[in-house]
């Protein structure tokens, strides 16, 4: 376990120039702390999409902006996204000691997931799967931006229960230095209307907390975000829709869009 996951879409999903790079996210959580909804207390588990950054990145602006003021007090991210390119029966964890950027190498937390993939025959080392899986890798420039010195925990998740996902959730939830992000975009490839449409209700049930009525026509990471709010329903979180737009909104023509979201999960 000594390997360093290294960057697999710098340069396609954003720029592989670390200034750059480090501009452009910048610009996205300006703009979202000038013009977005603010949430109304510290946010303890954010969700957050992960498309290319022209298409999806204001709307990950909106939910990074929510955190700029606990720069010092998270140290610790428990990243969450959906097995896009390889499927696997559960969830996956990386024996990466690192994960790359751009914009430099994030930690990972080894000790703590060997003891999770002892504890949950659910979990395995799937380094196959992570190798090219853009849904983790393309929050780390954000959070790289926004945070100190922090440790990472990234799961990728695939034919998992989202019962499941709460179960490792409910094992990582930690305490204000724990910062939970899962990583999601919402309807795929519809026309701006019947996106719109599909994405309202989605938006409707995460802000509820309704696990139970999502599936993936509504999110790719329909089931990370099942289990989160689970969890999140359990603690009696408070859930804020802080932007939802698609990339017709964005980037791309209006007759074939994705959907984004941007939602904060605090203390009630």
């Amino acid at each position: 376990m000594n390997a360093i996951r290294p960057a697999a879409v710098a340069g396609t999903f954003y720029a592989a120039d670390p200034g750059t790079l480090r501009q452009d996210v910048d610009n996205f959580l300006d703009r979202a702390a000038v013009s977005g909804v603010q949430s109304p207390s510290a946010p303890k588990a954010l969700i957050a999409p992960h498309a290319g950054y022209i298409y999806s990145g204001p709307v990950a602006g909106s939910a990074y902006a929510s955190v700029k003021s606990l720069r010092e007090q998270i140290k610790r991210i428990v990243l969450l996204g959906p097995a896009h390119r390889v499927y696997i029966d559960g969830i996956a964890a990386s024996t990466a000691t690192a994960f790359a950027t751009p914009l430099g190498n994030v930690p990972v937390d080894q000790g703590t997931i060997v003891d999770l993939v002892d504890k949950f025959e659910f979990l395995q080392y799937s380094d196959e799967v992570h190798a090219m899986e853009h849904s983790l890798e393309v929050q780390l420039p954000f959070l790289q931006e926004l945070l100190d010195d922090f440790v990472l925990l990234p799961f990728a998740v695939g034919g998992a229960a989202s019962s499941q996902v709460e179960a490792l959730l409910d094992r990582l939830w930690g305490g204000d230095e724990t910062l939970i992000v899962i990583s999601s975009d919402l309807s795929h490839f519809r026309s701006y209307e019947a996106a719109r449409e599909i994405d309202d209700f989605t938006s409707e049930q995460i802000r509820q907390l309704v696990a139970d009525k999502l599936t993936g026509e509504h999110a790719c990471g329909y089931l990370p975000i099942a289990g989160l709010l689970r969890a999140a329903a359990k603690r009696r979180l408070h859930c804020v829709v802080l932007d939802m737009r698609s990339s017709g909104d964005t980037a791309g023509p209006p007759d074939r869009v994705v959907g984004y979201g941007a939602y904060a999960f605090c203390v009630a």
